[in-house]
């Protein structure tokens, strides 16, 4: 369960996308890494930024597999919190830190931070860094909805979601469990039907091969052949049963009640923080645009979207720019 829950945390937020979109390599001073706007990244800056980063050993040991990568990272971090300093300055935007907090605490759930932060810090990623994705994320919230351009969270709109996506679904909320004869398969279904809370506690009883140990939502094309046509047309909260000689008994197939609307209000949530996300970022992305962000050409070049070396290859990005920055010997 952890790693699946993990998996899904680095998937949905935790795990900085080193995207810089909007960058151009333009005004450049040796001096500096990124101008965005009227503001500067010095290579001192980045360097410090760097630096305190590598406190952290696992970080440091990304930072010394991949020390370019990692410059290349930190710079895009540092750049896009100029760009959403501005973008909260511009429409009067307010991320409490509590806010922050309260998000990463949802994401987290009941996964142990330390493993969640470490597995993090093995690919580089700080828990400043997570903690200022994350306001950034909800500050793309906040624009898109304060802009009129989402829902947001409210309880109306939750609800209306919820019904929507009860009315449409497609798929089918399925658990079976394979017991020994067709008396104890009437036993369970029964049990079932009556307090369908039960199922996992029931399944475990007859755990094995053939057994679901909770109910999962599937689509038509995942329901086993011999179960697919009843539960196709069982209504949610019951079930049947049909004898199967291939597993050696009978399966006890059950059709899970939809969840209420308070069950799906997390699931609710995330659909909709992440919907008023998507539509922040066109919003920041008009922000980059008006500043003129330019990034020293050092220290990358675009491709799709993303800083990456450039064709010749960088051996040390950091080094490289602190020697172009040192006046030349005398007499040269």
């Amino acid at each position: 369960m952890l790693k699946r829950r993990v998996s899904r945390v680095l998937a949905t937020g935790f795990l900085l996308a080193v995207t810089v979109s909007g960058l151009s390599a333009c005004r450049t001073s040796p001096t500096v890494a990124a101008y965005v706007g009227d503001e500067q990244v010095t290579v001192a800056e980045l360097q410090a930024a760097i630096d305190d980063r590598r406190g952290d050993a696992d970080v440091d040991a990304f930072a010394q597999a991949n020390p370019d990568e990692f410059s290349r990272r930190v710079l895009t971090l540092l750049v896009q919190k100029e760009v959403y300093a501005a973008a909260e300055q511009r429409y009067g935007v307010d991320v409490t830190d509590a806010d922050v907090r309260a998000r990463i605490q949802v994401l987290l759930g009941k996964d142990d931070p330390d493993t969640v932060f470490g597995q993090l810090a093995g690919q580089g990623v700080t828990r400043a860094d997570v903690y200022e994705n994350v306001r950034q994320q909800l500050i793309r919230q906040q624009l898109a909805v304060d802009q009129g351009k989402a829902e947001g969270l409210t309880d109306a709109a939750l609800r209306a979601a919820y019904e929507k996506m009860r009315t449409s679904a497609t798929t089918v909320r399925l658990g079976y469990i394979a017991v020994p004869d067709k008396a104890t398969a009437d036993a369970v279904l029964a049990q079932l039907t009556a307090t369908p809370s039960s199922y996992a506690a029931v399944a475990a009883k007859y755990a094995g091969q053939y057994t679901l140990p909770e109910v999962e939502e599937r689509t038509p094309d995942q329901i086993p052949g011999p179960l697919a046509e009843q539960a196709a047309a069982a209504k949610p909260g019951t079930g049947f049963t049909v004898a199967v000689p291939e597993v050696g008994g009978v399966i006890v197939a059950f059709v899970g009640p939809y969840p209420s609307f308070e069950e799906s209000r997390a699931q609710l949530e995330q659909q909709a923080g992440d919907a008023a996300a998507q539509a922040g970022t066109a919003l920041v992305e008009e922000v980059r645009t008006d500043l003129d962000v330019a990034v020293n050409p050092r220290f990358g070049v675009l491709k799709e979207g993303q800083l990456v070396p450039d064709s010749d290859g960088v051996v040390d990005i950091l080094e490289d720019a602190a020697a172009a920055a040192e006046p030349a010997p005398a007499g040269n």
